[in-house]
């Protein structure tokens, strides 16, 4: 995977004014969840989260370009990281990534949706995660590009974004990670993820592949289940386990039967993913936030809208160069 020009740019002035703001935002919401937890909360789980799989969709270099984490991760990556991280590893570390997001999102049932200082304590361990493992990987390997919960969804969400944006963390690029950067080739991303397992049938056995087939599954699960107490976690964890197992048995069966490469499978999975999201959490935000009545099928419309043309785009370009710009 060689790296390209057009592929990164140096950090613009914009770009680090909003790094900037992210760090101190983030500050802001551990004070936040620790002196006011449930308007934090409030704002944060329903007007913050549900904004980015749009923003994921229509490009993910704005979420990563400012994302604390990945500010963090480079902060050390960039001046203490020692080496690459080769594809294998990426992969293993990926997997345990794909673990935490599957742990974490249903945990918000029992824990992160009320308990302020819970969620603090959780960003603060995975913000000290990301600056150890810029110690070890150059750049973004360590962390950004392998271990981080919200990469599988970031590539998922990512393979055909609507317009190119500089990679404003990586100029020029290290080639930190070998195989499957969503900065740097987000079309091929998912492929080289799933490695030589890429073809018909296959995918669905690697990390990545049950992850994808599972995600519409573990989405329709999460809404299902509603916040409980923490002793109740394993219900939680065993309802949204079956929807996964039912959307990774009904997914499993049309590609094996149709002969889909994982390439091509994960564009409707994610565009089915999204439409399932946006469905479900519609009704949640409108309560939530006391909008008005007519909120959830604004909020429909737009995100259907954005998904159809999102699929149009993927449908037209399915192997475009690096970056998929209009």
């Amino acid at each position: 995977m060689a790296a390209r020009a057009d592929a990164v740019s140096p950090g613009t002035g914009m770009w680090k004014l909003a790094q900037f703001f992210g760090i101190v935002l983030t500050f802001v919401l551990l004070a936040g969840l620790i002196r006011e937890p449930e308007l934090s909360l409030k704002i944060l789980w329903n007007a913050v989260i549900p904004l980015l799989p749009a923003v994921f969709l229509i490009q993910p270099e704005i979420w990563r370009n400012t994302c604390p984490l990945a500010t963090l991760n480079v902060a050390t990556g960039r001046r203490v990281g020692s080496r690459t991280i080769s594809a294998d590893a990426a992969r293993r570390f990926g997997a345990v990534g794909i673990l935490l997001l599957l742990l974490m999102v249903p945990a918000r049932r029992f824990l992160f949706n009320t308990d302020g200082t819970a969620l603090a304590i959780t960003i603060i361990v995975v913000a000290v995660l990301a600056i150890l493992l810029g110690f070890v990987f150059d750049m973004k390997a360590g962390f950004c590009n392998a271990i981080c919960p919200v990469l599988p969804v970031e590539r998922l969400y990512g393979q055909r974004p609507l317009f190119k944006a500089p990679n404003a963390h990586c100029a020029p690029c290290t080639l930190c990670t070998r195989k499957g950067c969503v900065d740097l080739v987000p079309l091929k991303s998912v492929e080289q993820t799933l490695g030589e397992s890429a073809g018909a049938g296959r995918w669905l056995l690697t990390p990545y592949g049950a992850f994808a087939a599972a995600f519409p599954g573990f989405v329709i699960g999460y809404y299902t289940t509603t916040d409980t107490v923490l002793s109740a976690a394993g219900s939680v964890y065993a309802q949204v386990g079956l929807w996964m197992l039912g959307s990774y048995a009904l997914i499993a069966v049309l590609a094996l039967v149709l002969k889909i490469p994982g390439a091509v499978a994960t564009i409707p999975i994610a565009g089915l993913s999204i439409g399932l999201y946006y469905w479900f959490a519609a009704p949640v935000v409108t309560d939530a936030l006391s909008l008005a009545a007519w909120a959830p099928t604004v909020i429909r419309v737009a995100a259907f809208g954005l998904l159809a043309v999102w699929l149009w785009r993927a449908h037209r370009l399915p192997h475009a160069p690096n970056g998929g710009a209009v």
